[in-house]
């Protein structure tokens, strides 16, 4: 311990031999007392007692100084031990940087009728969706929500668990004012579900908020838990109420937030791009399982069309084997190729030297096929030319951490231009639009490959081509708008998360201070 005196400072080592101490004390006088009573052990009893007294004053001394030490700010020598004087400490206290408290909403008190585990199927996007209407499922129906299960099943074959993506412990605290969300069952729930004492079961496509308190709230009291073992698309998209779509909105831009990991790395990609000036993400929906599902071979010679059948008849759960390319195509239900995607963006005025970030996996036979678009618009770029190596290391073999941090740039980017309607580029929309109506153009695929047939078979000159594919999007920028409902037809109307029209009559710095 350190003694600080008026003339000045003086370490005071307590109990580090008797001499000393008693050299302290006051001189020869007290030492030749001490001598002669060496032998009395009533003595000794004694000065232990002292000792041990003295030794319980001082730690109660340290432990009050500690506790109040916030309030009677840098005289208090926190730390100890330590010999800080009151301006060294003083200067550190001014050095160290003021980390505001986190405040953590208040948690909801409700009468729990059971607990909720629910599998997601699907890439990333489509799960990230399927989350948000669990939780406003879970909330409405005043039950336990188990931190969801990823898909590890599905075509990508991706590993990730939750916590692997998504930063878990503020998924539950931030929400905890709406519904009670755990890591994992309690032990003697997880042991009813090992017995086989609980219930599984895909709960209906684009269903209203009655159908879970009408046919699943009355299994979830019943069986105390009850497993949805899909979530894809199963809450409707309109007509619900208004503070079950600002759930959706408040878990899908405040609560699902990516691990720091991730966010970082995301960081660091729109540093580099930024560094160079504006750019445009493009997400290019044009590698090999794509075309393989979807069957759209425009431009593949027939050993290209030949290997993507192959594989579509190589996975059963695509259950779409023969297929129309030509057909589908002209129907605007096939992704644009890179070719046609090239004509597009110089159509509509993009500036050939503007970077574009390619948001993808890898492009079915890129080489060949990215020539044109590398052409037109040279400083093309990916993550994996912009990152070392090192830095994907851990993210490879991992579709859905590379994913997010697609979608991270994607969010940030000037312009945002999608080739097909897939769930990125719906959840990106969505949120872009949250974030401001930030500019995302939503190209009209079923004109495009009428006016780029009309144009290439010499019908329709540069200049007609560029004028019709300007005036067909000047209205598809992403700019406010009412979501088409088609009643019975949910597959057809707009999706809830493409645009989530009730939580964008307020700022999104309004809904995010309520997160």
């Amino acid at each position: 311990m350190c003694r600080i005196e008026r003339s000045g400072r003086k370490c005071v080592e307590i109990g580090q031999g008797r001499g000393r101490e008693e050299e302290e004390m006051g001189g020869g006088g007290l030492v030749k007392g001490v001598d002669k009573v060496k032998t009395s052990s009533k003595y000794k009893v004694k000065l232990w007692i002292f000792r041990a007294t003295t030794s319980v004053l001082l730690w109660t001394c340290i432990v009050q100084l500690t506790t109040v030490g916030e309030l009677w700010g840098p005289r208090v020598l926190k730390g100890w031990p330590s010999c800080f004087s009151y301006e060294s400490a003083s200067v550190l206290q001014e050095k160290l940087p003021e980390v505001p408290a986190r405040l953590l909403p208040p948690k909801r008190v409700y009468k729990n009728n059971g607990y909720l585990v629910v599998s997601c199927n699907g890439g990333l996007n489509q799960m990230r969706a399927a989350i948000c209407d669990m939780v406003a499922i879970a909330r409405y129906l005043n039950v336990t929500l188990i931190v969801p299960e990823l898909d590890k099943t599905s075509f990508w074959a991706d590993p990730s668990e939750f916590q692997d993506i998504f930063d878990v412990d503020h998924f539950i605290t931030s929400l905890r004012d709406e519904v009670r969300i755990l890591k994992a069952l309690p032990p003697r729930l997880k042991r009813r579900v090992e017995l086989g004492m609980s219930y599984s079961m895909p709960p209906i496509s684009w269903s209203d908020i009655s159908y879970y308190s009408d046919q699943i709230l009355p299994l979830v009291q019943k069986y105390k838990v009850l497993h949805l073992n899909r979530t894809d698309t199963r809450l409707a998209n309109n007509n619900q109420p208004l503070e079950i779509q600002k759930l959706r909105c408040r878990v899908n831009f405040g609560a699902l937030r990516f691990t720091s990991q991730i966010e970082e790395l995301g960081k660091r990609v729109i540093r580099l791009l930024r560094q160079n000036g504006p750019f445009l993400v493009l997400h290019l929906r044009y590698e090999m399982d794509m075309l393989a599902f979807s069957g759209c071979t425009q431009g593949c010679n027939i050993e290209e069309v030949e290997e993507l059948t192959r594989m579509r008849y190589a996975y059963p759960w695509w259950k779409e084997k023969v297929i129309n390319s030509d057909l589908k195509r002209k129907d605007g239900l096939c992704p644009l190729t890179p070719e046609e995607t090239a004509l597009t963006l110089r159509a509509l005025d993009i500036d050939p030297s503007m970077q574009i970030y390619i948001a993808a996996g890898e492009i079915y036979c890129a080489e060949r096929r990215m020539a044109t678009l590398a052409a037109a618009f040279p400083k093309l770029a990916r993550k994996e030319t912009l990152l070392e190596p090192s830095d994907l290391r851990f993210f490879q073999n991992h579709s859905s951490q590379m994913a997010a941090l697609d979608y991270l740039v994607a969010l940030e980017s000037d312009i945002f231009v999608p080739t097909y309607d897939g769930n990125m580029a719906k959840v990106v929309e969505g949120h872009r639009r949250f974030l401001g109506f930030k500019k995302t153009i939503l190209l009209e695929r079923r004109l495009l490959v009428d006016l780029i047939d009309q144009y290439t078979n010499g019908s329709m000159s540069w200049e007609e081509f560029s004028d019709a594919v300007k005036e067909a999007h000047a209205t598809r920028m992403g700019s406010p708008g009412k979501r088409l409902v088609i009643p019975d037809r949910p597959k057809e109307e707009d999706y809830f998360y493409s645009n989530p029209e009730e939580c964008l009559q307020q700022s999104g710095e309004t809904l995010l201070s309520s997160m």
